[in-house]
């Protein structure tokens, strides 16, 4: 069915998992009865309505760091000059025209004015904790978050958590560490493979790819 939404009745908690499978299985245990929703023209359900709660997914990362040039254009041709790219304030975009379907729903979920709170329902990991956060912060939501953290996906697990939500306060410290290793292999990976690329041009064809990880252990 088309992107609508009902009118606003009662105040609902939106649910943001990190993959459909995971929505659904939220869906089983929360209060329903649950209803799918998709794009226009789409099978593939998007999002799922119940009475108190709406619940949607990022199907893995629907938002990244955005590439050198979308800083400044002299960034589109690799000159040795123009290194160290460090920027100051990292910009965030939606990952390619595949996310952007799921991007809009899930951003459109955000700005309900029958949405009071957020539950991040991303893994719980210190991935999980970035995906949601770059999301939220590229949709320049401002509603109040509470973090659900599953470590088994029973029934009985599902809903002890759900039951025992927390502050978003509380893992603060672990999107800080995710952030920062996002923001280090953007560093390394832009800087150190444009630079190689560069020296190695009549030597090799295309880019020369290095990268923190990688590279290491490789």
């Amino acid at each position: 069915r088309p992107l609508s939404y009902p009118a606003p009745s009662m105040s609902k908690t939106l649910v943001i998992a990190e993959k459909p499978s995971v929505g659904q299985d939220l869906a089983r245990v929360l209060p329903g009865p649950f209803e799918k929703h998709s794009g226009a023209g789409e099978k593939t359900a998007r999002w799922l309505e119940g009475p108190e709660h709406v619940i949607t997914w990022a199907v893995g990362h629907l938002v990244q760091l955005a590439e050198p040039d979308e800083y400044d254009d002299k960034f589109k041709k690799w000159r040795m000059a123009d290194l160290p790219i460090v920027p100051r304030t990292f910009k965030l975009v939606v990952r390619d025209e595949r996310s952007e379907k799921q991007m809009k729903v899930v951003r459109d979920q955000l700005r309900r004015e029958d949405v009071d709170i957020v539950v991040n329902a991303c893994d719980a990991g210190r991935e999980g904790e970035l995906i949601f956060t770059y999301i939220y912060e590229y949709v320049k939501a401002k509603k109040p978050v509470q973090r659900l953290w599953l470590n088994s996906m029973t029934a009985a697990s599902m809903r002890s958590a759900l039951g025992s939500l927390h502050p978003a306060s509380e893992f603060e410290l672990l999107e800080q560490a995710a952030r920062s290793r996002s923001e280090a292999d953007w560093i390394v990976g832009m800087n150190a493979t444009r630079a190689a690329t560069i020296r190695l041009r009549s030597s090799f064809d295309g880019a020369v790819s290095l990268g923190r990880v990688q590279t290491p252990t490789l």
